[in-house]
This record gives C-alpha cells, structure tokens and sequence, in this order.
C-alpha cells in the first residue's frame, strides 16, 4: 500500500493505492494540535464504476475506469470550494475598504470637444441702448464722413520700398508692425482697434477668424484672417497670426500700402529690388530657386549654388 498527501493550510488529499484499489480523500479542516500534520489513511474500498460511466462498445469497466471519474469529482469539488473561499474574501475585503458610489451613467459625458465650431471665446452681446456699441454686429458710423485731410494723407502716402519685404516665393508684403504705425501716426494710439466678430474656428490645420477695423468710433472695415499650425502648441501663436492678417487686409479699405496689390508696381518692383538665386539645403541636398532683396544673403540651412551644377 502506497499513501501520497497534498496538505495546504486550509485543506488536506490523500490518495492511496493498494494492489488493485485506488481511493482518494479530501479533507477541508486542519489538524488538531498535538497530533500529526497527516490524516490517516482511510481504509481502502473497492470503487464501484457508475452505469451512467460506462461506454458503449466496451467489454467491461475496469476499477480503474471508476477510480478515474471519482477523482475528477473531487477534483471539481476542490475548484468550487477555493471558488467559494475567493468570494468569501473578496465580500470581507470590501466590507473593510468601502468604495465611493459610482456615477450615474447619464452624467458621465465624453469629451467630443469640437474646435471646428469654435473656441468658446464668444464676444460679449452688448445693449445698444445703453450707449454702448456692440461691434460684434454693428456698422455703426460706416461711410458717415471722410476722416481729416491729415489722416488722410498718412494712409494714403506712397509705400517706403525699404520697407517692402519679399517672400522666398515671391510675394510682396508689408511687415504687420509697418500698418499698426501708420495707423497710430494717422489716428494716434488708443485711436483705433480691432474688434472680433466672431468666434475662432479651428479646422485640422489653420485657424479663422473675422475681425472689424473700428477708428474714432466708427467701423472702418471688416476682414477675415487665418493662419496655419503644425501642432496643437502652435494654436495661440496661429491665433495672433491670424489677428495680423485681417488687420493688413482691413487696411486695404484705407488705402494704406494699395501698391503692393498694383501688378505694375509689383514687376517693377520685383525688377530694381529682388534677385532669384539658386539654393541646395545642406541638410537634404535638394535644389530650388528662392526670391530674396537685392541687398540680402542667402541664410542656413541654404546655401547658394548655381543650377544643374
């Protein structure tokens, strides 16, 4: 006779095995103290093979056949009883450390945030009759009267080609800092803003917005700016980019630098001021052609090179 025992702390087998009987024992409490950390082996007896066992086509169902299907029983019993041992510790551990009550689905909302209608920064509605001017919607004072002769002749002086810049595609441009100066020096400061009439929209890779060129309490203008941006760090700098573009462009109305949208002032222009290089980035090696003043060098990551060469 043959005795193997598994013992744990909360529970005991023992499987012997004589000659020609096999019988297993499974007990769920400890020993006393004093006593052996083993539990006696229990007699063997003789395992009797169920009907419900058998399977057709055999001859015969061998005690070992018997003793198979009555270990798996017990090997069952064992998984429901750790099963029911789990629960019961997972009921205590709750019961010590209570968790907060959770909320209502229907409070819980997703963060969709849309930026394409929008960055919530909505302009105030105003009451008109309380002697303040909502400019979000009105044209109050648009084409009353023509402002003084010496304003006038601020906006409307011939551009100063020193202050012309080109773009490496070849685009002329006035700096934005070069139309808050003129009209500072027409209107003087504090004279003359920008007021949003709308809000920004944020589409995948630019951002939009329109603005109203308002001076001496009246509404000059009204333009619509964008900018573009790589990321989404460069949204508040692309919003003051696109402020800057609708100022030049409501500007356009006072006349201020009119000769930069003069296709003749702009080839002639082009022809006493801008010279075409060719460039290779140093970095990349590839080759193109840049505009740049006359005056100007060719600055890094380029480098001047000739072409085909």
């Amino acid at each position: 006779m043959a005795t193997l025992t598994f013992q744990k702390a909360s529970w005991c087998l023992q499987i012997t095995r004589s000659t020609r009987l096999f019988s297993v024992s499974f007990s769920t409490s400890l020993p006393r103290k004093g006593r052996s950390g083993h539990l006696p082996p229990p007699p063997p007896t003789p395992l009797q093979p169920s009907s419900s066992l058998r399977r057709p086509h055999r001859r015969s169902d061998s005690p070992r056949t018997s003793h198979r299907a009555s270990t798996r029983r017990d090997f069952t019993s064992t998984r429901v009883y750790r099963a029911q041992q789990e629960a019961a510790a997972a009921t205590r551990s709750s019961s010590l450390h209570p968790q907060p009550p959770s909320q209502p689905a229907e409070s819980i909302q997703p963060n969709n945030e849309d930026f394409s209608s929008g960055l919530n920064d909505k302009s105030l509605d105003l009451n008109e009759s309380d002697g303040q001017v909502d400019w979000t919607r009105s044209f109050s004072g648009l084409s009353n009267e023509a402002f003084s002769p010496e304003a006038a002749k601020v906006l409307l002086a011939p551009v100063n080609p020193d202050d012309v810049e080109v773009k490496p595609d070849g685009i002329l441009y006035l700096p934005e800092i070069k139309y808050r100066r003129i009209l500072n020096l027409a209107f003087g400061p504090g004279a003359w803003g920008l007021a949003p009439r709308g809000e920004t929209i944020v589409t995948p890779k630019s951002v939009t917005r329109e603005y109203a060129l308002v001076a001496l309490g009246r509404l000059v203008s009204v333009a619509r700016g964008e900018q573009d941006y790589f990321t989404p760090e460069g949204i508040p700098t692309a919003v003051e980019g696109c402020k800057s573009t609708a100022l030049r462009r409501c500007c356009k109305d006072l006349g201020v630098a009119s000769e930069l949208w003069d296709p003749r002032y702009i080839r002639r222009f082009m022809s006493e001021n801008v010279k075409e290089v060719f460039v290779e980035h140093q970095v990349t090696k590839k080759r193109r052609k840049l505009f740049l003043r006359k005056e100007d060098k060719v600055q890094y990551p380029f480098k001047e090179t000739k072409y085909g060469s």
